[in-house]
């Protein structure tokens, strides 16, 4: 037999020794086994969920066939109260960027529409995700469609493309191209059906309708927003170098066309030069890192990714550092097999080899487990991330690839240790019984591990209180109004004129205190508009105050039902005809144009050359948007109010009151589904994203802590075992358990305290950088801190003391039987 074939048999019995020593090693010792695995897999499933999550945010937008050289046209406002930045830009933006510049290959439009009544025979339905889109939409975004053609689908101005679920919903099992729907009482006919947009998009929808009519009857202009616009490049183009010539764009367009809006000179507005910036966003960059409040749906945030990527690698490094602690404390079990295996003639490679094949066993056999634990807990994980994530996602040949090295990697490196500590072992120290001599030598290797682990078990401690104190800062902040017991009725505007009537047959009812109609209402930005506007005593003597403004339109009944504090001036009268050209604004509108002290009561505002408003009365500021941000300028403007009823009620029988005014509401639009909500719940949503990220991190901190007192667990066993003699010689002497207790706690204890001292700092500085992004914001207190310590300190208090406690109460005899 040749010499190659014979080593090959030699290594191949080798191997297949080492496993089937490992094995028996592993059954020898179940226990012990069983928790080293475990604590492995835990964090390795723990590792898994957290990556699948960051993939899943890093992927958003990634669908579109030429995604690379997509980018989508946003503004940039500088005013005097800061920079307001929009991610949708006018009508006339996307035709004119593509006539102007060459590179840019193709446009497309999206405007989002609210809520929709859809009919078909005698079945009718709402529909709150319905887009508005140019014809070539769906084609750009590589959206395929499964009945119909996604390149002439949406030439039809009448046109309708819908998802499965929605064509299940209406046709049943029947075909749905070529059905004719009627919208808001007008006729639409079924064209084309998708599966549904994919889920890491920045927008989603239900139902896509021609944009072509709207486009053709709006007036194209330039200097406005509500249309999310977006450019496909040619390959060679340079997106900065685009961006640099839009400023002469500027000067071409949007200037002569607020000059003639403000009724200026062109020398005046052409600052707009200056103050007016289109930039490029690219497409895959909108999730993660828009800083506008105006999006489509609630973006992620690319500082979330950085927390969660860093918590992936922490719990990894602890999962790692646990396996190292608990196979060196296994060690004092096996220095005599160690010790017998050299006498015979092993050779130190040989026992790396046999100790390094048994680590990696170990970290196969958790992977099993962590596949099997991401199975159980991926759809919580799925409830808790809003995310729609499939075990096929781990189960794909390159996850698990990268899976099955990420684990023999971690078994390598953890094992790497242990294997060259065991194989060091003299002989004869071994065989009289003095493994831990060397042991005491690596006593600050020991420490360190685990002042690492409680540091950051510590740190995520800490990070958990914090954000949780910072959401519900924001949720029990004082508003500026009353949110509770306040009732809103949706889709008022399908009540048409009789909007009116229906609001005072409402204030009928003795429950109802206040009522109010009103274009939006505070948490949700739905029927909110905004517009330039400047000081006419500024604009008269040629001075500078342009600002931007959010405006809701309401009724005389707006600022009482949601009790805003009136600080100047009055609110607006019905019996008054001129107030259909009067506003009430907030604070910040007064000092965002400059008026500071002065009485703004009585000066006009300037929207256009056109439209000017005279100021009656000033709101002090309230919470309108979430408490994330800096509250913003806004104008109440009398009148056009029919979004929605607001309805200041007093009762504990809100079942009996929500069906009489269901009643009444089926008395003035019987084919019209009936639709409430409650103001406090409207708040709450506002903050849906960073509640899922807060239990996140809380879950999460909590599997690094426990994999944290996993690996004490296991040194507090090594340690007790190098001592177990001299435990027993002290209880001979008369030691009690107690002090015994104390003794073997204290060292570890004194490494706790040093880990908290350490996280605290590098805590505070990552916590306040994540604070910095809330307008509104806590200060970090001391107790925190404190707090964070003494949870640490408690939990591994209880993990020693299981060991602590146990040593005393066994038998000195046992220990002592050997001397």
């Amino acid at each position: 037999m040749p010499f190659k074939s014979i080593m090959y048999v030699i290594r191949t019995l080798m191997l297949k020794n080492y496993i089937k020593t490992a094995w028996r090693n592993l059954k020898r010792n179940k226990i012990f086994s069983f928790i080293n695995v475990f604590g492995l897999s835990v964090g390795l499933a723990c590792c898994m969920l957290i990556c699948a999550y960051v993939y899943s945010e890093l992927n958003y937008d990634q669908y579109p066939a030429q995604a690379k050289q997509m980018y989508r046209v946003g503004l940039r406002s500088i005013e005097n109260n800061g920079v307001s930045e929009y991610p949708m830009v006018d009508i006339a933006v996307a035709q004119g960027i593509k006539n102007m510049f060459p590179e840019v290959v193709e446009t497309t439009r999206l405007t989002g529409r609210g809520p929709v009544f859809i009919k078909y025979n005698d079945r009718q339905f709402k529909e709150e995700h319905v887009q508005i889109v140019d014809p070539n939409f769906l084609q750009l975004f590589s959206i395929p469609l499964i009945e119909g053609d996604n390149r002439t689908c949406l030439t039809d101005p009448a046109a309708m493309v819908i998802t499965k679920a929605m064509a299940l919903k209406y046709f049943g099992n029947q075909p749905a191209v070529g059905k004719a729907v009627t919208i808001d009482g007008k006729p639409y006919k079924v064209t084309g059906v998708i599966d549904k947009v994919p889920d890491n998009s920045h927008f989603h929808a239900d139902a896509f309708l021609n944009l072509t009519p709207i486009a053709e009857r709006t007036q194209q202009t330039w200097s406005n927003v509500g249309f999310f616009t977006y450019i496909v490049l040619s390959k060679n183009a340079d997106a900065k170098k685009l961006e640099a010539a839009f400023p002469e764009m500027v000067r071409k367009f949007v200037v002569p066309e607020i000059a003639h809006d403000m009724g200026t000179g062109i020398a005046k507005a052409s600052k707009f030069v200056n103050t007016f910036l289109f930039y490029l966003q690219p497409l895959s960059e909108i999730h993660l890192h828009s800083a506008t409040k105006y999006e489509l749906e609630a973006p992620g945030d690319i500082h979330y990714i950085y927390i969660f990527g860093a918590m992936a690698i922490f719990i990894l490094i602890l999962a790692g550092i646990n396996f190292t602690n608990l196979s060196i404390a296994s060690s004092a079990r096996r220095s005599k097999e160690v010790g017998i295996r050299k006498v015979l003639g092993s050779e130190k490679g040989k026992l790396v080899s046999q100790f390094l094949t048994e680590s990696v066993m170990l970290t196969l056999l958790a992977l099993l487990l962590a596949l099997g634990l991401v199975y159980l807990l991926l759809p919580l994980f799925n409830n808790v991330a809003q995310k729609n994530i499939g075990i096929e996602f781990f189960l794909d040949t390159t996850a698990l690839i990268i899976e099955i090295t990420a684990a023999f990697l971690v078994g390598v490196l953890a094992g790497i240790y242990p294997a060259f500590f065991l194989s060091s072992f003299q002989i004869i120290s071994v065989l009289k019984g003095n493994s831990g001599a060397k042991v005491g030598e690596r006593n600050f290797l020991r420490s360190g591990l685990i002042v690492v682990q409680f540091a950051v078990s510590t740190l995520l401690i800490i990070a958990t209180i914090v954000v949780y104190q910072q959401l519900h800062y924001m949720q029990s902040k004082k508003l500026g109004y009353d949110k509770d017991q306040v009732l809103v009725v949706n889709d008022a505007y399908t009540l048409g004129r009789s909007v009116d009537a229906f609001k005072d047959q409402l204030l009928r009812n003795p429950q109802i205190l206040n009522a109010t109609i009103s274009s939006s209402l505070p948490g949700k930005s739905g029927g909110m508009d905004g517009t330039q506007i400047t000081a006419k005593e500024f604009d008269d003597k040629g001075g500078h105050a342009d600002i931007h403004t959010n405006i809701y339109h309401v009724d005389e009944g707006y600022v009482t039902t949601l009790g805003l504090q009136l600080v100047k001036g009055r609110n607006f009268y019905s019996s008054f005809p001129g107030d259909s050209m009067s506003v009430v604004v907030n604070e910040a509108l007064v000092k965002g144009l400059g008026w500071g002290d002065a009485n703004p009561v009585g000066k006009t505002i300037v929207r256009s050359a056109r439209t000017h408003y005279n100021v009656v009365g000033v709101v002090k500021d309230f919470h309108y948007a979430s408490a994330k941000q800096k509250i913003a300028p806004l104008m109440l403007l009398y009148g056009h109010s029919t979004g929605t009823v607001i309805l200041k009620i007093k009762t504990a029988d809100i079942k009996s009151l929500i069906a009489g005014i269901k009643t009444e509401w089926d008395s003035f639009r019987p084919d019209a589904p009936f639709s409430y909500s409650f103001l406090d719940e409207q708040y709450a949503s506002l903050y849906a994203s960073e509640l899922r990220t807060g239990k996140i991190i809380t879950v999460f901190s909590c599997v690094a802590l426990i994999i944290a007192s996993l690996g004490l667990f296991g040194l507090t066993a090594f340690m007790i075992r190098l001592r177990v003699k001299e435990i027993g010689i002290r209880k001979v002497l008369g030691a009690s358990t107690g002090s015994i207790t104390v003794m073997l706690s204290k060292e570890f204890l004194k490494l706790i305290v040093i880990a908290s001292v350490f996280s605290f700092p590098l805590t505070w500085f990552l916590m306040n950088k994540w604070l910095q992004d809330f307008a509104y914001r806590i200060s970090i207190q001391w107790w925190v801190f404190l707090l964070a310590g003494v949870i640490a300190l408690v939990v591994a208090a209880i993990t020693i003391s299981f060991q602590s406690v146990k040593a005393p109460l066994a038998n000195p005899v046992k220990s002592l039987r050997s001397e």
